[in-house]
C-alpha cells in the first residue's frame, strides 16, 4: 500500500486492512522498525528505505547485476576476497550482487542485504558523489562523535553520523577515489570500495572487496584499489555495451 498508494495514517491503514486502529498501529510500528516505512512530521506513514531501494530502476539494477557478476568473480580470483556490487537510495545501500571468497576464513556473500550508507565503503563512495545539499538533508540530525558515537563495529545501533565528521570523510573519499570501512559495518570485517559510473560519468553503483580484518594491511591498498579500478572500468564498459 505504501509503495503503490502513498502515505497513510493509522486510520487509513486500519480501514484498508480491516483491523482495529491498535492493530494497524502495531503493524506500522513494525514496518518502521524494519525500515519498510517512515513516519513523517505530519504523523503519516510513508514508504521507507527498503521499499525505496526496491523501486530503484529495476532495468538498470538487473543490467548492473548481470554485467558485474563475472567481474566480481574475477576480483575474487585476483584478490582472494569476497566482492560486491552496491546501489544507494537515500541513506541506505543494497548489495545487489556478490561473489564469495573460497577461503576458509572469509566474509560471506551480502547479496540482498541493506545497510546504512555511511557505514559501508561502497556507501561512502556513493555519498561522496552526492551533492552537499543532499548529504546535509540526509544527515542534519547527526550526533557528535563520528560513526555511532565513535564506537567501531557498532552496526547494531548505527544512529546518525555527525555531519561535520561525514563531510570530512567524504572529502577524503573524493580525493582518494576510494573508501575504506574498518569494522564500522561489522566487527572483524574491513572493506574497500570505489564507484562504477555510467557513460555520463554519474556514479550508479559501487564495487567493493570485503575481507576479515585480520587479513587486511594498509600496505595492501595499492593492490586492492588497482584491482577495483580495473573491475570498475570493465563493468562500465560492459554496461555501456549492454545499453538498451
Amino acid at each position: 500500500m505504501l509503495q503503490l498508494e502513498g502515505a497513510l495514517t493509522v486510520s487509513d491503514a486500519a480501514d484498508r486492512l480491516g483491523v482495529a486502529r491498535s492493530t494497524a498501529h502495531r503493524v506500522l510500528a513494525m514496518l518502521v522498525y524494519r525500515d519498510f516505512a517512515v513516519q513523517g512530521s505530519d504523523r503519516r506513514y510513508h514508504a521507507g528505505p527498503v521499499l525505496e531501494l526496491a523501486t530503484h530502476s529495476r532495468s538498470l539494477t538487473a543490467r548492473l547485476r548481470t554485467v558485474a557478476l563475472p567481474h566480481l568473480e574475477g576480483l575474487v580470483a585476483v584478490l582472494g576476497e569476497s566482492a560486491n556490487l552496491i546501489i544507494r537510495t537515500g541513506d541506505r545501500v543494497r548489495f545487489i550482487a556478490s561473489a564469495e571468497s573460497t577461503q576458509a576464513l572469509r566474509v560471506e556473500q551480502r547479496e540482498g542485504m541493506v545497510f546504512p550508507a555511511h557505514l559501508v565503503s561502497g556507501g561512502l563512495v556513493l555519498l561522496a558523489e552526492a551533492g552537499e545539499a543532499e548529504v546535509t538533508a540526509l544527515y542534519s540530525g547527526g550526533v557528535a562523535g563520528g560513526v555511532a558515537g565513535g564506537v567501531a563495529g557498532a552496526a547494531a545501533a548505527p544512529g546518525t553520523p555527525d555531519l561535520a565528521w561525514l563531510r570530512t570523510e567524504l572529502r577524503r573519499v573524493s580525493a582518494r577515489g576510494y573508501a575504506v570501512n574498518r569494522e564500522t559495518s561489522e566487527k572483524g570485517v574491513t572493506a574497500v570500495g570505489r564507484a562504477v559510473r555510467d557513460e555520463s560519468g554519474v556514479a550508479v553503483a559501487a564495487v567493493s572487496i570485503s575481507m576479515p580484518s585480520a587479513r587486511y594491511a594498509a600496505t595492501d591498498l595499492p593492490r586492492i584499489t588497482g584491482a577495483l579500478a580495473l573491475a570498475a572500468r570493465a563493468i562500465e564498459a560492459d554496461l555501456s555495451a549492454d545499453r538498451p
